[in-house]
C-alpha cells in the first residue's frame, strides 16, 4: 500500500460513524392492512409523565444544558418534518395537534393521545420519549466526548389504541476505529463528529424511512 493509500486509511479509522444495529423496531403482523394514512405527531403531555417512564441523561456540564422538556420537543418537531417529507401519507398540522392537545384535560396518557388523534381525524398518532441525551464535547473535527443519544417512537393506531409499529434508537458515536462496520454511513454526512440534535435527526431519518416503506408503498 503506497503512503498517500496509507494516510486515507488511518484519517478513515479516526472519522466518526454510526455503529450497526443502532435502530430496532417491531410492528404488528397486519400494519399494512390497517390503511394508516392520516398520521398526527403527538409530544408527551409534561416532562413530568415521561420523566416517569424512562430515565434523562443531562448532557455534559462543559455544555450548554438541555432540559428534558427542550428533548422532548426537539424530538417531536424532527419526527414532524421527516414525516412531512414523505408522500403518500397525510400529516397533521403542529399547530392542530397542538391547539386540540392543550385544550385537553390530564388524564391517562394512552386514553390523552387517542382522544386527540380522534379530534384531529387521524388514523394513527406518533409519540416518542427521550431515553438520552448527552451533548458532544467539542467541535465536528475533534471531539473530546462523543454525542450520545437514545429514544424511543411508538405509532398508535387511534380506532383500536394499539402500538402498531415502535421504533428505538441508541447510539453514542464511535470513531471508525472502533467500529469497521459502519463505512456506509460517511458517504451520507461526511467525516465527522456530530452533535446530540444532529445525532437525533438521524436516528428519526432512518426509523421514519423505515415506517414508510412499512405502510405508505
Amino acid at each position: 500500500m503506497t503512503k498517500p493509500a496509507l494516510l486515507v486509511f488511518f484519517l478513515l479509522l479516526a472519522a466518526c460513524s454510526f455503529g450497526p444495529g443502532n435502530l430496532q423496531s417491531r410492528h404488528s403482523t397486519d400494519l399494512e392492512a390497517r390503511k394508516i394514512r392520516r398520521i398526527a405527531v403527538i409530544p408527551p403531555a409534561t416532562p413530568a409523565a415521561a420523566q416517569a417512564r424512562t430515565p434523562f441523561s443531562a448532557p455534559a456540564p462543559a455544555e450548554t444544558k438541555v432540559t428534558e422538556r427542550e428533548a422532548l420537543e426537539l424530538l417531536a418537531r424532527l419526527a414532524y418534518s421527516a414525516l412531512r417529507s414523505y408522500s403518500n401519507w397525510q400529516i397533521v398540522s403542529e399547530s392542530e395537534v397542538r391547539e386540540v392537545g392543550e385544550n385537553m384535560p390530564p388524564g391517562d396518557d394512552g386514553a390523552r393521545l387517542r382522544r386527540i388523534g380522534e379530534l384531529v381525524y387521524a388514523d394513527a398518532v406518533i409519540s416518542g420519549s427521550i431515553l438520552r441525551f448527552r451533548e458532544r464535547v467539542g467541535d465536528p473535527w475533534g471531539a473530546k466526548s462523543p454525542a450520545s443519544v437514545a429514544f424511543t417512537l411508538d405509532l398508535i393506531d387511534v380506532r383500536r389504541g394499539d402500538i402498531v409499529w415502535s421504533a428505538r434508537f441508541d447510539e453514542t458515536q464511535k470513531s471508525l476505529s472502533e467500529n469497521l462496520f459502519a463505512l456506509g454511513d460517511i458517504s451520507q454526512r461526511g467525516v465527522r463528529w456530530l452533535s446530540a440534535e444532529q445525532l437525533t435527526q438521524e436516528g428519526v431519518r432512518k426509523a421514519v424511512e423505515q415506517l414508510h416503506q412499512l405502510i405508505a408503498r
